[in-house]
């Protein structure tokens, strides 16, 4: 039977506002650079009266790192779903809007009073991304947001690792998984975030279970998953984990395994200003290219494509008609 979906994505529904600082505010804020952090809402506030004077030139955008993922694979052309938790709220319109407007499927039904989840992307000069990011409604996502009948109708079920952050959330993932693996549809997750390998491993390694078909990481969560010296070890010690895998490894490409073999992709030329979002696009990229029948090498060759125009540019996100020049 064919599947209705290419990608049932699972994970938080944020919106984001990104906005250019330098290093120097980071230390002032005491802002570990370089990973998200969770923050109350007061705390996100007060952040936002600092940086008031330039929010003038902020954008916001739709967010959460699997819906990132979901829709850059459905601008590629692949057919989704995602299950977030959005509150009944300007933000939750706003962000139900572009899910929509990107052709991927949502079932939100009656959202509840509260707030929908919101991070503050901040980008220094160097383009490295630091966020902090508030769940709001999404800290709530729960294994009754899962719609079960779209899920046993994908070829991939994929997870952030960010929803190992919220009990509830850590639940819905694996109780995905279980239904996934039980209807013969491949599971997919990133493990997201330095932070998350450090602080949640536990969880995560519940997410994983016995292993999932397909893992996403860069060097620096590959190396901490795996207590690995060097990227060599750490790949031969992920196949414990996943049957096939992807390293991101920034500038350099990434190191893939399709279950037989080792495949090096180079890394393509970018002049890098903003790295928010391009493991988010790597594997939107990816995951498109698998589901349209295309092997991992070309995979891999497409997402470094995807990763380096995502880089060049302010956002997470490509602009709708930069994707077809990517495919050619």
């Amino acid at each position: 039977m064919m599947s209705k979906y290419d990608i049932y994505g699972l994970g938080a529904g944020l919106v984001d506002t990104e906005i250019e600082v330098d290093d120097a505010f980071l230390r002032t804020a005491g802002i570990e650079k370089g990973l998200m952090t969770l923050v109350d809402e007061a705390r996100q506030i007060e952040l936002m009266e600092h940086l008031k004077d330039r929010l003038v030139a902020s954008k916001r955008a739709s967010g959460g790192s699997a819906a990132n993922t979901v829709i850059g694979a459905a601008h590629f052309g692949a057919k989704n779903y995602y299950s977030c938790k959005l509150a009944n709220d300007e933000n939750g319109d706003f962000y139900l809007a572009d899910l929509l407007a990107a052709n991927v499927d949502s079932d939100q039904g009656q959202r509840n009073p509260g707030i929908t989840g919101k991070c503050l992307v901040m980008i220094t000069p160097d383009a490295e991304r630091t966020m902090n990011t508030f769940l709001g409604s999404s800290e709530t996502l729960a294994t009754s947001d899962l719609n079960l009948e779209a899920l046993a109708n994908a070829k991939y079920f994929y997870v952030e690792g960010y929803v190992v952050t919220s009990p509830t959330g850590r639940a819905a993932a694996i109780a995905g998984r279980q239904h996934a693996e039980q209807n013969a549809v491949k599971t997919a997750l990133s493990l997201s975030d330095p932070g998350m390998v450090q602080f949640f491993k536990d969880g995560l390694k519940e997410m994983i279970g016995d292993g999932v078909d397909l893992l996403f990481c860069n060097k620096e969560e590959a190396l901490g998953w795996t207590g690995s010296d060097n990227i060599e070890q750490a790949a031969e010690r992920l196949k414990v984990d996943a049957k096939q895998f992807v390293i991101t490894l920034g500038a350099d490409g990434a190191l893939l395994f399709d279950g037989h073999n080792m495949i090096s992709i180079n890394g393509c030329e970018a002049d890098a200003i903003d790295t928010n979002g391009a493991g988010d696009m790597f594997a939107g990229a990816f995951l498109y290219a698998l589901t349209a029948g295309q092997g991992f090498e070309q995979a891999g060759l497409l997402a470094s494509r995807s990763a380096a125009q995502v880089v060049s540019q302010f956002g997470p996100r490509l602009r709708p008609e930069q994707y077809a020049g990517l495919k050619d």
